[in-house]
């Protein structure tokens, strides 16, 4: 088994953050406390949003915005199919069809032309296995905000209201981000955030969904909480919900961590500009590219790109085998061998996706890196390529 010299990714916690913990885990109150509504606020706070409803996963807050949105079996969702699995799985837990549509080669975010286009034609979109009297009307839009860069949500914002569509933002990569002074998650109807332990900041697991629209607020904060809706007992469940709920400890890690977003991104952005130093130098390597439009980017992951000549997967095992982890970034979902089962997709059906997922590679990165940690990787990057 490999040692490796230098972990994936890291959260950045403190003493504040164990001791939130710690204080919860002395009280006999560890779920549906005071830590939930506390940061849920942060969030309102952040985003100018009113609602935000604090759930288990950011999987769960998709899940959430779907049902709020009405969205059932046979109907049609624009999509990205380079992005991790559950911005699509979201969909097939109501019976409800991804449409997907190619990416920008530069970002990796949904090209908003093929967006419009598919809108327009979407009789031209349907998987090989949907023939279009199995097919019920397209409903909305689920753009994702790859590895914390906005997708262009103004032009997608243009084509959902040209034919009366819901947005649902997938902000889960991207917390703090800004598009044109606009924080990522408030360009939709709903967005929504997530805390996996290598996210911008993390409760362990855990997501948070944010919308102005009071209705779909309300019903959400029934479904995560079993259904019950306000004025149910305990025992009563007005609604067939989930047990979608995040627990105190999470919620009160999650609210000390946001008293220190600013801080937290200010050093992920600046291990990002020491890789960019550095791997900007090396021949072969494509770093990431930043839209003008992004005022500023939330930096999730660093994911580099190899020119076409060089085999990503031969060096992601020398660089295994030098103690340097990587993850290849994305592997595209329309190839997932359940999603290609359903409905028929094949290699070639979306080649800016196919071409991305090859070429890119998530090397190590965190905001607790140290600039010598950043040397090791790129020199090593450097030595291999060189060798190749």
């Amino acid at each position: 088994m490999t040692q490796y010299k230098i972990p994936m990714s890291s959260p950045d916690l403190n003493d504040a953050d164990r001791q939130a913990v710690i204080d919860v885990i002395n009280t006999p109150n560890l779920s549906m406390g005071k830590w939930t509504p506390a940061f849920e606020k942060t969030f309102c706070d952040l985003t100018g949003a009113k609602h935000a409803i604090a759930v288990n996963s950011g999987t769960a807050g998709l899940h959430l915005c779907v049902r709020a949105a009405g969205i059932g079996a046979g109907d049609l969702v624009i999509t990205t199919p380079f992005s991790f699995v559950a911005s699509s799985n979201v969909m097939l837990f109501e019976n409800a069809i991804p449409i997907f549509v190619d990416v920008d080669p530069r970002t990796g975010n949904l090209d908003p032309e093929l967006v419009a286009d598919a809108a327009k034609n979407i009789e031209n979109y349907l998987p090989r296995t949907v023939e279009p009297k199995h097919a019920s009307a397209l409903r909305a839009i689920l753009p994702v905000d790859v590895f914390g860069q906005p997708a262009d949500m103004d032009a997608i914002n243009a084509v959902a209201k040209e034919h009366g569509l819901r947005v649902i933002e997938d902000s889960c990569e991207a917390l703090g981000a800004m598009y044109k002074g606009k924080h990522a998650g408030t360009l939709g109807e709903f967005g929504v955030f997530a805390f996996y332990p290598n996210k911008q900041i993390t409760t362990g697991e855990g997501g948070v969904i944010i919308t102005n629209n009071d209705e779909a607020a309300h019903f959400m904060r029934a479904m995560r909480n079993q259904g019950r809706a306000p004025g149910d007992t305990w025992l009563q469940h007005t609604h067939l919900g989930y047990n979608y709920r995040i627990d105190e400890m999470s919620a009160a890690m999650g609210t000390t961590q946001m008293s220190r977003l600013g801080e937290i991104m200010a050093k992920r952005e600046q291990v990002a500009g020491w890789y960019e130093a550095r791997l900007s130098e090396i021949e072969g390597v494509e770093i990431p590219f930043v839209e003008s439009f992004t005022t500023k980017s939330s930096w999730f992951v660093y994911v580099i790109r190899f020119d076409k000549k060089i085999n990503r997967d031969e060096i992601a095992k020398r660089l295994d085998a030098r103690g340097i982890p990587v993850r290849p970034y994305f592997l595209p979902i329309h190839l997932q061998p359940y999603i290609a089962k359903q409905f028929g997709y094949k290699e070639g059906d979306f080649p800016v996706t196919e071409d991305l997922g090859k070429r890119g590679l998530a090397i190590p990165f965190s905001g607790i890196m140290t600039e010598e940690q950043v040397d090791q990787v790129c020199n090593i990057i450097r030595e291999e390529i060189m060798n190749f």
